[in-house]
């Protein structure tokens, strides 16, 4: 069954779960994209497969919101403004320890080793350098965690969390950057996302709340911060 909460002919708006990859991969577990495009060959009674477009992605451990595009006009129009940066990705990260900003922009050189899939931070000069700039606010802190707002400036792979575990405060429950805890999902949820309407031009928000009662979320009051 999928979450989806909005859908017209041109976009169609999901939470994928966590521990669910976007797209197939080498596990060959189902992923997020094929599950959409079987629940619209079910709903709409299609001949085939159904079309979908994928125009950003979230980390196979992080949850939240995503927009994909039900038409290959629509795909391109939404896919431009990623590349032009009007649309707005808000997350919500629980992370270890109290950044010594309560609010920054964190600007890195970030490498990604496809192999192994770990990426690092690393001089600008290195080759396959890419620039990653994120802004964030301390909302709240408690038991020496803290929550965490966020906003992209640009989209790397695994930015958030290699950005955050650079200055000392690892995303909890981040097995890959943070400490080798294993009782937990990763506490990085994508809570908002902005974009204008691929037709209509209409700028159109959709939020959704973190899972409130798991930890560490749990130890917060999410809905006054969303």
């Amino acid at each position: 069954m999928c979450d989806i909460i909005f859908e017209d002919n041109q976009v169609l708006v999901a939470v994928k779960p966590q521990n669910v990859p976007v797209q197939l991969d080498d596990s060959k577990d189902e992923d997020f994209l094929n599950k959409i495009k079987k629940y619209l060959v079910e709903k709409y009674d299609k001949k085939g497969n159904a079309f979908l477009g994928l125009v950003h992605r979230l980390d196979r451990p992080t949850g939240g919101v995503m927009v994909f595009a039900k038409t290959s006009k629509s795909a391109e129009r939404l896919s431009k403004q990623i590349v032009d940066k009007t649309v707005e990705k808000t997350y919500f990260a629980v992370v270890e320890g109290v950044p010594r900003l309560r609010q920054c922009r964190l600007t890195n050189f970030l490498k990604k080793d496809e192999k192994n899939n770990i990426v690092t931070i690393c001089p600008q000069y290195e080759d396959g350098a890419k620039e990653a700039i994120l802004d964030y606010q301390v909302l709240e802190s408690v038991d020496n965690v803290s929550l965490v707002k966020i906003n992209l400036v640009t989209g790397r792979s695994h930015q958030i969390r290699v950005q955050f575990a650079g200055i000392g405060c690892p995303v909890c429950f981040d097995q890959k950057y943070g400490k080798a805890v294993k009782n937990g999902n990763l506490a990085l949820w994508a809570v908002q996302v902005k974009f204008d309407h691929p037709v209509s031009h209409q700028r159109m928000t959709f939020r959704v709340i973190p899972p409130a009662d798991k930890s560490p979320w749990n130890k917060f009051k999410l809905e006054q911060y969303v």
